[in-house]
Formats: structure tokens, sequence, C-alpha cells
């Protein structure tokens, strides 16, 4: 395919860019890239102190609650940084666009790199807290999920980043709808809540939803449990289904779109 034929010819462009991308966001500080590490951590520190000590959530299972919700809130991070960031990198680097040697397809990449540098700073100190706690991590697992969530987020921005480009309200609906599916995630509450609902239908809908299986997947490989295997692997075999369908799909609306950017931005 084009996309990645480019991504790999310009492999070392894309990962100078991206690092700029990071600093330059936070060039006019006195802190600089530190910014980048410490917003997404005290979120992610807030989110567990709340409720953990002021809602009083207690523990989940037989799980400490922070250990239940740390991995689960660091992989969401990154899903909701990168969708978003991607999605409006085409726009954020549109003096590239009218460059006529410049790769467009490799725009995307770019953000996600520097997106990347931040997740995996906040998986680490997720990891460490865990093992704090005494609950070691499957590295295996948690490889197949960070790569299982890059394919996804690759597949997905390749159709929202062109659909911002040509029509910028999509991007703030996006941002609305990443909102709403925080609470309709199981990050905070745990797949046993809809376990009853409408016959047990529920919670298997929630098992097809792409974010849901990563997050849960994620999750269950610091705390045990694997959704990878679940119902002989159907939920497993639905998601790579819905990412590669969403990524031929999306790849073909980027290539369709392509032409028009230079005359939108």
């Amino acid at each position: 395919m084009d996309f990645i034929k480019a991504l790999w010819k310009n492999k070392k462009l894309v990962w100078q860019l991206g690092k700029n991308d990071f600093r330059n966001k936070f060039a006019n500080t006195s802190l600089g890239s530190i910014w980048g590490f410490l917003q997404p951590f005290i979120y992610m520190i807030t989110y567990a102190i709340v409720l953990q000590y002021i809602l009083r959530t207690g523990n989940s299972g037989d799980s400490p609650f922070i250990v239940w919700y740390l991995p689960a809130m660091a992989i969401w991070q990154f899903l909701n940084d990168s969708i978003l960031n991607i999605t409006n990198s085409i726009r954020n680097y549109s003096y590239l666009v009218k460059k006529v040697l410049f790769p467009v397809d490799v725009i995307p990449a770019i953000s996600l790199i520097s997106t990347c540098i931040t997740s995996i700073f906040v998986i680490i100190v997720a990891t460490i807290i865990c093992v704090i706690y005494g609950y070691i991590p499957n590295i295996l697992l948690m490889i197949y999920y960070i790569f299982a969530a890059l394919c996804f987020v690759i597949g997905l921005t390749r159709l929202t980043s062109a659909i911002t480009t040509l029509v910028p309200d999509f991007g703030q609906l996006l941002s609305i709808v990443m909102q709403i599916l925080f609470w309709f995630t199981p990050i905070i509450w745990d797949l046993t809540f809809v376990e009853g609902l409408a016959g047990g239908n529920v919670l298997r809908i929630v098992k097809c939803m792409p974010i849901s299986y990563i997050v849960t997947g994620f999750r269950q490989a610091f705390v045990g449990g694997s959704i990878i295997t679940d119902a002989h692997g159907i939920y497993t075999l639905i998601f790579w289904i819905i990412t590669i369908l969403i990524f031929v799909w999306s790849n073909h609306i980027f290539k369709k779109c392509k032409k028009d950017f230079a005359d939108v931005l």
C-alpha cells in the first residue's frame, strides 16, 4: 500500500519530525518537554485518588483499585490522545501539504510518534506502581495490546484526519464522542456491571467494541484473565476484522480526498 511504502521510505524524516512536534508543543514554557509527561501523569493520578479515596470505590475483585484502574487509564490516554491529535494533524501541518514533494500520507504518523513519547511514559509509570503493589504484568500481552492499539489508531485516523481536513467541525465532534466513549468504555467500571443486562447481550456488545477490547485486555495483562480467549477467541477475531475493515475503508477515503487537501488548507 502507498501509506506503508511512504512511511517506510520516509521513516527517518517522520521520526525526526515526530520528536520535534513533541518538543514544539512546550517550546515557550520554562519546563519545556517536562509538561508533556507531567500533565497526563497528574490527570491519571487525580482520577485514581478521587475514585479510591474520595468516592471510596474500594477494590475491584481481588485486585486493589489502583492496580485495576491505572493500566486501563494509561492505554485509554494513548487511544484518546493519539486519535484526537492525529485527526487534526494534516491541518496542523498544512504548510507541508502545500509542498509538492512532501508525502502527505505520512503526516498522521508524525503526530502518532509525538503522542507515543508521552504514552510510553504513562504506561511505564502505571507498570511501576502495579509492580510496587506486587502485580507483575504479562509483558507479551502488554506488547500485543499496544500493537493492537497502534493498528486500530492508524486505521481509524486515516479516516478521521481526512474528514477533518475537509470538514473542520468533524474534529470538534470527535472530541465530544471521545468524552462520551470514556464513560461507556470499561475504564472506571467493571464489565460485571453489565453482565446481566438484556440476557448478556449488552456485555457481548461492549466486548465487541475495539476500544473496550484493548482497554480490558491491557488491564488483564496486569490483574489476570484474557479476553483474547473469551468465547473461543471470537472477540479477538471480531476486533481484527473490524480493524482491518476500518483500515481498508479509511485508506480508500484518504486516497480519494488527498487531492483536495491543498485546496482547503
